[in-house]
């Protein structure tokens, strides 16, 4: 019989809460460590559709990318977007156990699994953001190289397939892509980074308009993915490692939860 504090460990394992940002908020944030799991459903987000598909499907459990509570909660009411989650997941036994930042971090995490959706072979991190649980730095997003180099817009291409994007913002520099950094989620504030480890091609989200214009002053091509696409890739990897180091429980990914923005 699994229980949830046994899959928060594993969790724990492969992406060490000490890993974790500061601002950040992870590990089982609802729900009791000694119940049991039979089935799990793995999701970037928690959602209203998600704890509503986990309650059809039978779940004991959620694992998701982005904690359900961020900020401080001061009530758990039904008029509130997050307290009316908390309650739906107290109401249907379900617990939730969120991975973020660490998740990021983490080898084979989030930013590795993007950048070999993008067929590129990691190198190293693109930024420091802190040490391991034994003063080792750690790093957020990747620096890595495609095998050849490929025409900027067949690398749109790529991005949008491999990533299952319903459409891209970017600057094009004039440049083929060969060496690249990506930062999956919110990762505008570190173009320049990508800029000194010489790369010539920025994947990540949430790209502001200043960043744009940057890009193009400083000559390199910049891709907006959508937030969405650019982290829901470590789903799927992650419930294939749920599913073979939990046999006994049966894992399913979110099929409800898609890209929220779309373009006209």
């Amino acid at each position: 019989m699994v229980k949830v504090g046994e899959i928060f460990e594993y969790l724990n394992r492969l992406a060490p809460v000490s890993l974790k940002m500061d601002f950040d908020n992870v590990g089982l944030l609802v729900g009791d460590a000694s119940e049991r799991v039979s089935k799990c459903l793995v999701s970037l987000d928690i959602t209203d559709e998600v704890i509503d598909e986990a309650a059809c499907f039978g779940a004991d459990l959620i694992v998701s990318h982005h904690p359900i509570i961020f900020g401080a909660v001061k009530s758990v009411t039904a008029v509130d977007l997050v307290g009316r989650k908390i309650i739906a997941l107290i109401r249907n036994n379900i617990s939730a156990i969120c991975m973020h930042t660490n998740l990021d971090i983490a080898g084979g995490g989030v930013n590795d699994v993007l950048m070999a959706a993008l067929s590129a072979q990691p190198q190293r991190w693109l930024e420091p953001c802190g040490t391991d649980e034994n003063g080792n730095a750690v790093g957020c997003g990747r620096i890595g190289e495609l095998e050849s180099p490929m025409q900027f817009e067949s690398f749109l291409k790529l991005c949008k397939t491999a990533l299952k994007a319903n459409g891209l913002r970017y600057h094009y520099a004039g440049r083929p892509v060969k060496k690249l950094a990506v930062m999956g989620g919110s990762g505008g504030s570190s173009l320049m980074d990508a800029v000194n480890a010489g790369c010539d091609t920025y994947v990540t989200s949430d790209i502001k308009y200043n960043s744009f214009l940057d890009a193009k002053e400083l000559g390199i091509n910049l891709i907006d993915v959508d937030h969405f696409c650019t982290e829901n890739v470590i789903v799927p990897v992650l419930a294939d490692k749920l599913i073979a180091e939990f046999p006994d429980v049966e894992f399913a990914v979110s099929s409800v939860h898609a890209q929220t923005a779309r373009f006209f």
